[in-house]
């Protein structure tokens, strides 16, 4: 009998903190809400580190990546061969994640839970070989049962990994060719919408291609027969290794008690799952952005998130969210370092 784990309870959000953060925040040098969203990052940042001037100095991102059986059916401009070859951009430092780590002075690891090429072997990755990829799910469930759990459980271990790191942050970026066709796919279900709604370009299809891709998505569901309400099967029969790695890192770093910045459209179906998993699971997702494909402005209202940037992105791999850690910095050094109205010698407004 499988041990739901991702059941567990999440960590609460320190309320206390965050009324000593609100509280602080009236008495800095500026007008009241003048800041706008930085003033309720820095107090929701208080509550979910437990203090009343939180910091991110400690920023853990870890890239899943993992092929999919589904490009057999043409939804991709490029081959599965790019997966394993960007896992080597990755640890060779040219990657733009692996760029904005470095600036960011962030950890950066790479875990490959299944490429068609299960003879990889790249130093500074962590091969899991679940797999040659997933199946193709328009004929068939993309996982076992087994795999699906080893899947989540990469997760799960990579977010322990970070909390005994001391991470402040996690940030979690994904890799593989079709795994916009895989996120479009388990959106459709989880929101109850169809599929050429939520499919868009991906790697760079053009419009014949999207109409294909929504068409194979739509095959395959009413193929599995999926619903709402059933987010593990949905997962298994047409997602992805590295989204259910995802899925399963968020819901270890809520109850490790992590602060999550999740990245785009496929990071955010992941999120989404996560909640459905365990809604508890929520109040630790932050989240970065939104992005260039259809189907995240969806994604992003059904989770009620407010987006910190919206830059026209697709590129995945945690970039985006990578892109918005100085804005949240910068949110906490302008609620930790400006002074209050009694330091400055200021007038506070009038009563």
């Amino acid at each position: 009998m499988t041990i739901a784990w991702w059941r567990d309870a999440c960590q609460p959000l320190d309320l206390a903190a965050m009324d000593q953060a609100r509280a602080r925040q009236q008495q800095l040098t500026k007008p009241a809400g003048s800041l706008g969203q930085l003033e309720g990052l820095a107090e929701r940042l208080a509550g979910l580190q437990g203090c009343e001037r939180p910091s991110l100095e400690r920023v853990a991102i870890t890239i899943f990546a993992g092929d999919h059986g589904v490009v057999e059916e043409g939804i991709s401009a490029y081959p599965q061969a790019v997966t394993g070859q960007m896992l080597r951009n990755f640890v060779g430092g040219g990657a733009a994640i692996s760029v904005l780590a470095r600036q960011l002075q962030a950890s950066l690891e790479v875990v490959d839970l299944g490429t068609i090429d299960l003879a990889l072997a790249l130093p500074g990755v962590r091969h899991l070989h679940l797999g040659a990829g997933t199946a193709n799910f328009a004929r068939e469930p993309a996982m076992t049962d087994e795999q699906l759990q080893a899947a989540l459980q990469a997760g799960r271990d990579a977010a322990l990994r970070a909390a005994a790191a001391g991470a402040q942050l996690f940030i979690g970026g994904e890799m593989g060719i079709g795994n916009t066709s895989a996120a479009a796919a388990l959106a459709s279900t989880l929101l109850e919408c169809p599929a050429r709604e939520l499919s868009g370009p991906g790697t760079g299809l053009d419009s014949a291609g999207v109409s294909h891709k929504a068409e194979v998505i739509e095959r395959a569901l009413a193929l599995h027969g999926l619903e709402r309400d059933d987010p593990l099967r949905a997962l298994a029969c047409v997602g992805g290794f590295e989204i259910a790695a995802l899925a399963g890192a968020y819901l270890a770093c809520a109850q490790q008690g992590i602060a999550v910045l999740v990245d785009g459209f496929i990071c955010s179906v992941a999120a989404l799952l996560a909640v459905r998993l365990n809604p508890q699971s929520r109040d630790w997702l932050l989240f970065a952005h939104q992005g260039a494909e259809p189907g995240h402005k969806a994604l992003l209202a059904e989770l009620q998130a407010q987006p910190l940037l919206a830059l026209g992105l697709r590129l995945g791999e945690g970039s985006g969210a990578a892109l918005a850690v100085p804005l949240l910095r910068l949110a906490c050094a302008l609620h930790g370092q400006m002074a209050t109205f009694a330091e400055a010698a200021v007038a506070d407004r009038p009563a």
